[in-house]
Order: C-alpha cells, then structure tokens, then sequence
C-alpha cells in the first residue's frame, strides 16, 4: 500500500531504534512483549536474535536495528519485542522485532504523511510506507510485510519450520 492509497485517518504503534520513530499500522501488531529471554540459534543470519517461546509457539525475533543498518540491539530495560504478522506468498508469518522502545499508538490524517523520500536507484526504501508529520518530529512509516526481503524471509519461514520439527520431536 502505496501513501495515496491511505485515505482514512489510521492507527499506528510508534517505537524507537535509537534517535529515530518508526511506526507500523496496528492491525498488523499483534502484541508488544517486555524483553523475554531469547535463544540463539547458530547459523542463522546477523539480523536473526532468536527465538522466543510465546505462550507454547517458537516465535523467531529479529533485531530490527541491524536489519536498518544500524548496530544492535542493547538491552535496556524499556527494550522490547514487537510480534508483528507479516505476508510471504499469501502466507502470515508471526515474527518479534526488538524495538528499543515502545512509544504509543497515535492517529495519523493522510495529509499528515508525505511519500517516502527518493534516494538513489541502489537504496532501498521500499519498506517506507510514508513519512508521517507529527508537530516537528518525523515518524518513518513501515510497511511491515516489505522490511524483509523474501531471502530474509525464506530464512526466518525456515527457522520456524525446523523449529516446528524440533517440538514435534520433543
């Protein structure tokens, strides 16, 4: 969903990574988690922290400071974990991103977001719904089922199946 598609005024949960606000549409958010333990699985790409058990699921989580290019994650005590649903070929994958933290959920009018700035051919910025304006502050507006590239996602699928197999062995 493209800036010009959003026509009503929408709900979106606000987090930090770093200095930065991002935002995604609640609907997409099923749940915002305190920092759980979570563990690691070898050979798994840099972004992949873990995964973490909710409520009987293996839920795999990703750092999603590295997955923008930034440094880890630190573990501070208002440092959370995201559960968001994203599509994959028609397909929901549940997946926890770690946010440093949680802000609030906000109303946004479509005049108060502007489309995603242009910044090259080579830099992808197709996971930026929009820019919302909120007083003086930008909040960058994710389209969460485009923050992953399908690679990443093939991995993180991957991890939950074998994951799925361990349990069923267990």
């Amino acid at each position: 969903m493209s800036v010009c598609e959003i026509t009503e005024t929408r709900q979106y949960l606000t987090f930090k990574l770093g200095n930065e606000v991002f935002a995604t549409d609640v609907a997409k958010v099923r749940e915002v988690l305190d920092l759980t333990p979570i563990t690691a699985i070898p050979r798994t790409p840099d972004f992949m922290a873990g995964v973490i058990n909710l409520r009987g699921s293996v839920v795999p989580v990703v750092d999603f400071r590295l997955c923008f290019g930034m440094s880890k994650t630190e573990n501070t005590r208002n440092t959370c974990i995201v559960v968001v649903e994203v599509v994959l070929e028609n397909e929901s994958i549940v997946i926890g991103a770690l946010a440093d933290s949680v802000e609030e959920v906000i109303d946004l009018e479509p005049e108060q977001i502007e489309p995603a700035p242009r910044i090259g051919a080579h830099i992808r910025t197709d996971f930026i719904r929009g820019m919302g304006k909120r007083d003086t502050q930008f909040i960058m507006i994710l389209d969460i089922d485009r923050v992953f590239s399908a690679e990443e996602l093939a991995a993180v699928r991957t991890q939950q199946s074998g994951n799925a197999l361990l349990e069923a062995a267990a």
